[in-house]
């Protein structure tokens, strides 16, 4: 077994992160592997309306860039390169990497891992009788619906045995996030399929990486503590033979490796303590965290069962088309003026609001008495529909036109009203994972790869320690949340997902002593009619909510202003509560 540590450098969060970090990675020290993550439920989308435009473009095309910029320093550093920016044409990206190879008079070893695509199987087994039930809401798949691509959430196996067979670069298609760090992981050390502890460590440091420099200080409560904010560092995961890690970035940029940004990552769009891989199932409520040096966080202890008999599978549909207008409203009597522009608004569309499957209204109220500035005396008002008629939804941006003067005082726009867009739905579901192989490609073979052996579902866990019994009895002060508290949230399709930390012991002793589906939906009145998942990680300090539905019909698909949850874990820190003043900063004392 090789027992040198694998150095796994981040380079990306999401599809249009900061084309500089590929080579700030390389030349910002020594690494082993360069990857980063591509793909999300929305990109997913999003790369099959660009497949449908332009049939062959269904990849990331600024991973293309990236490379374009560093594959001949990968090559003679022999830095490997792993990455799910094939999207749905793995082919079609490696492709283009061959060719800047080419340029380069570069000799290169492009593997692809696919397997994912599962439109077909999904129509087959649908065709047999299998309805495809919604992963949150047990809905059957709509009947009179087809999907443009379905694809499955595939392991690491794939990318092991094209590491194996020499592959220089590994392109993918929609593998699980922290797929791309296991992989080689398990390439370098020779773990069995088995090895679930190892593997289940491997997933944790994935996790913490795979989002970027979220795990450095980007989108992090506390971000007024981070240095050198203007251009965080990007993640880079130390692996070691038994799947532990040391979590850091290169010296001498910014942002900050520390237990809380780890610990803030580790809480990121999870459902409780079982994180669910293919390779594995990992349990997050035995990740250790500790800090053992400057910028180096170690993850330890993570222990693992084995892989889920089942997959996720997403299938992206068309929703029907959106429209919607945002009028500026200034000065006084905002909410008369809001009521006036609807009901001249839906007077000049027949049918009105009927005529339309959803109608969105969301009044932002920025404006203040006896405003100093024109900005604090402005509210905006956004109306939003969908329909499945195309040239019905268009047309409501001309009605919005043609009131424009003919409503209440000072009215305009902040853009000009458009024709409107497509949109998706992402709808998740679980299949057999016995249904589906990786096929690896390189040169010119191609051999398939059989996924990690599985068990049955495995019962829901319960917390691991029971629920705080100590009350506060001293004196409190009334502040918000994040006084003592941090969060981070997100989005899983159509749930919300919301983590929250405390910062010392007695304060995680505090946050658990309230932490009820109660006080949640007292605190996020948004929740109400919603199922609240509730979980707890103690090693981390943490308790954490999936509020299934918050997010309708997921992503690309919400009209409303926070459609990714992004923003939730802030709003609750905002809430005032009596805290207790023993457990504040002493400056807030």
């Amino acid at each position: 077994m090789n027992t040198t540590p694998l150095r796994i450098a981040n380079c990306s969060g999401f599809f249009g992160d900061r084309l500089s970090a590929a080579r700030e990675m390389i030349d910002g020290g020594p690494i082993d592997v360069l990857t980063g993550d591509w793909l999300a439920e929305l990109t997913m989308g999003l790369l099959a309306k660009q497949q449908l435009r332009n049939p062959g473009s269904g990849y990331a095309r600024t991973f293309v860039t990236q490379l374009d910029d560093v594959l001949g320093d990968c090559l003679d550093r022999g830095i490997k390169i792993v990455s799910n920016a094939g999207g749905l044409d793995p082919h079609g990206c490696a492709a283009q990497i061959t060719a800047i190879a080419e340029r380069l008079g570069r000799p290169v070893r492009v593997a692809v891992v696919d397997g994912d695509d599962a439109t077909e199987l999904f129509a087959r087994e649908r065709a047999r009788g299998w309805d495809a039930p919604h992963l949150d809401s047990g809905q059957a798949f709509p009947a009179d619906v087809d999907p443009i691509v379905v694809n499955a959430y595939l392991g690491a196996w794939g990318i092991v045995e094209a590491l194996r067979a020499g592959a220089d670069v590994v392109i993918t298609g929609r593998v699980t996030d922290a797929a791309v760090i296991v992989g080689p992981a398990a390439w370098h050390f020779g773990w069995d399929r088995t090895d679930w502890d190892a593997l289940a460590g491997a997933v944790a440091a994935g996790h913490v990486i795979e989002c970027g420099t979220q795990a450095t200080g980007g989108n992090y409560s506390f971000f007024t503590e981070i240095p050198e904010m203007s251009e965080v560092g990007f993640p880079i995961a130390e692996i070691y033979p038994d799947g532990s890690s040391v979590i850091t970035k290169h010296p001498g940029t910014g942002g900050a490796v520390t237990t809380e940004t780890v610990t803030a990552q580790l809480l990121y769009e999870i459902d409780g303590p079982r994180y669910a891989n293919p390779d594995v199932v990992t349990r997050l409520d035995t990740v250790h965290v500790e800090s053992v040096g400057a910028n180096r966080v170690r993850l330890s202890g993570v222990r693992g069962e084995p892989a889920p008999a089942t997959v996720k599978v997403g299938a992206v549909f068309s929703g029907g088309w959106r429209n919607d207008t945002t009028f500026v409203l200034t000065g006084t009597h905002i909410e008369d003026k809001a009521r006036v522009v609807q009901d001249a608004l839906w007077q000049r569309i027949p049918e009105g609001e009927k005529a339309f499957d959803s109608v969105t209204v969301r009044l932002l109220r920025a404006d203040r008495s006896d405003p100093a500035t024109m900005e604090e005396a402005v509210a905006l008002l956004t109306i939003t529909v969908t329909g499945t008629d195309r040239q019905r939804v268009s047309r409501f941006s001309r009605a919005a036109v043609e009131i424009g003067l003919a409503t209440y005082p000072g009215t305009y726009f902040t853009a000009p009203p458009g024709t409107g867009t497509e949109f998706t739905v992402f709808w998740p579901t679980l299949m057999r994972s016995e249904l589906f192989d990786q096929r690896v490609t390189l040169s010119a073979r191609t051999w398939t790869v059989p996924g990690a052996p599985s068990s049955a579902e495995l019962p829901d866990i319960h917390p691991s320690t029971p629920p705080s019994t100590k009350t506060y009895d001293g004196p409190t002060q009334q502040l918000p949340l994040g006084a003592v508290l941090g969060a981070r949230s997100g989005d899983k399709a159509g749930n919300a997902t919301l983590g929250v930390w405390a910062r010392n012991d007695e304060g995680h002793t505090w946050l658990r002593s309230w932490w009820s589906e109660d006080t949640v939906r007292e605190l996020l009145p948004e929740a109400a009619g919603c199922e609240l998942r509730m979980w707890e990680l103690p090693l981390l300090r943490a308790c954490g909510v999936t509020i299934v539905g918050l997010l309708g019909r997921g992503v690309a698909a919400n009209p409303h202003l926070d459609s990714q949850a992004k923003g939730l874990g802030e709003y609750l820190r905002a809430k005032h509560v009596d805290i207790p003043t023993a457990l504040l900063p002493l400056e807030t004392r």
